[in-house]
């Protein structure tokens, strides 16, 4: 099969940021699939060019973007993009088009090309759009909205199926279009990498004077508008007075890094008991959640982000770590229901503080967070496991393809 893969923030290995399109990419051409990922390069004075990853073509073009800029900016880095995209993914031979949001833009070169190709276009949905910058007050202009809303409905109405990241994410597409099939697919427990080696660990603790055998919290991924990082500040001034050898690593990029760090350093927290390092290769980071008594997951108090799927939640079981969150929604079931972690209160800082101190030195409740950690990564969300549902949309959506134009010619030569 020859798959057109749309993916505007593509990351590898060995760059920072999620790799679920690149895990997915080169499972497919070990099957025998020949892909071509059409993606940014988004660093100033980033470059035109083609590469491989693990057999992977990779088309880069460069539009530069950050969660730091306007939306307004953001807003044509989207546009660009999908001019881009859409006249390198028409002249790509297909017998499939994927594309991943956000942003939504990215349906437009899908769909089209899909259709002058004359394939099935699939849809993976990663964020509901638009219901989340509607609540977050991003999009207050009606005319705005409703352009959002009905490319929203334009994506999901050309797609031969939705691929969802969330059950939540699902019953949002569901809602808009009933008749689109939508498969939930979540992201993924990447245990290989994971596997960590003690002594890899111990060197890691070693090399941080200021961590040795202390405990450890981290928050690894995005510090932006959504994410509310801040929440963690004030509860690692709890932490301090309740436990003051609790550590908090924070690694991450994004809008709100310098407000986070400057507010650590208000509260004489930086460099003391908060540590704040800039964004690592996704490759860095086993080693990192290696050495942490516990993740966490943050976003702010806004119903819709309930029902996001972050890859940070899937990495602390895929470290064997328990995680906190300070969300309801299907994560915080999943949590209560298993024991692999800890469900905070979102109004609470100051009382989240208290709980992860008292847990971070709670070895039997450790222990067992550990296990029922890992036994998410192996029997729910192993990267293996979920590629396999994965690829069966990829192989349904084209079966179902071929059937249709058969029929249609079928009928035509009648």
């Amino acid at each position: 099969m020859r798959i057109v893969y749309i993916h505007q923030y593509y990351c590898n290995p060995q760059m920072a940021g999620g790799i679920r399109s690149y895990e997915q990419a080169r499972r497919l051409v070990a099957r025998g699939h020949t892909v071509h990922v059409i993606t940014t390069d988004i660093t100033v004075g980033g470059t035109r060019r083609q590469t491989e990853d693990d057999g992977i073509h990779v088309h880069w073009y460069p539009v530069p973007y950050s969660n730091e800029m306007s939306y307004g900016r953001r807003l044509r880095a989207f546009a660009a993009f999908m001019v881009l995209a859409t006249a390198k993914a028409a002249a790509l031979k297909a017998d499939l088009v994927f594309a991943t949001s956000t942003p939504l833009t990215v349906a437009v070169p899908g769909v089209l090309a899909a259709k002058l190709r004359r394939v099935p276009f699939v849809f993976e949905v990663r964020d509901l759009w638009p219901e989340i910058p509607i609540e977050m007050g991003a999009l207050r202009n009606p005319v705005t909205r409703r352009l959002a809303t009905g490319l929203a409905n334009f994506a999901y109405r050309n797609a031969a199926e939705v691929i969802a990241l969330s059950p939540g994410m699902a019953a949002g597409v569901t809602a808009r279009r009933p008749a689109t099939r939508t498969t939930v697919i979540p992201n993924a427990a990447d245990l290989a990498m994971f596997d960590v080696a003690p002594e890899a660990v111990r060197r890691f603790r070693e090399q941080h004077r200021w961590l040795g055998d202390r405990p450890l919290i981290v928050y690894t991924g995005a510090l932006g508008a959504v994410n509310g990082v801040d929440y963690l500040i004030h509860a690692a001034r709890r932490m301090r007075d309740a436990d003051p050898q609790v550590q908090v690593l924070i690694v991450g990029h994004g809008r709100e890094w310098a407000a986070t760090r400057e507010l650590a350093a208000e509260h004489d927290l930086l460099d003391r008991s908060v540590h704040m390092w800039e964004k690592v290769p996704k490759a860095e980071l086993p080693v990192i959640l290696g050495a942490a008594t516990m993740s966490t997951s943050l976003v702010r108090p806004i119903r819709a982000l309930w029902d996001n799927s972050a890859n940070k939640f899937f990495d602390a079981f895929a470290a064997g770590r328990p995680i906190a969150i300070n969300y309801g929604g299907w994560q915080s079931d999943l949590l209560r229901e298993s024991g692999a972690g800890l469900v905070l209160d979102p109004a609470d800082a100051d009382g989240a503080g208290a709980v992860l101190a008292g847990h971070a030195r709670d070895e039997p409740w450790l222990a067992r967070a550990r296990a029922a950690a890992r036994r998410l990564a192996l029997e729910q969300f192993s990267r293996d496991l979920l590629f396999e549902r994965f690829e069966a949309v990829l192989n349904r959506s084209v079966a179902t393809g071929r059937t249709r134009r058969h029929a249609t010619a079928a009928a035509l030569s009648e």
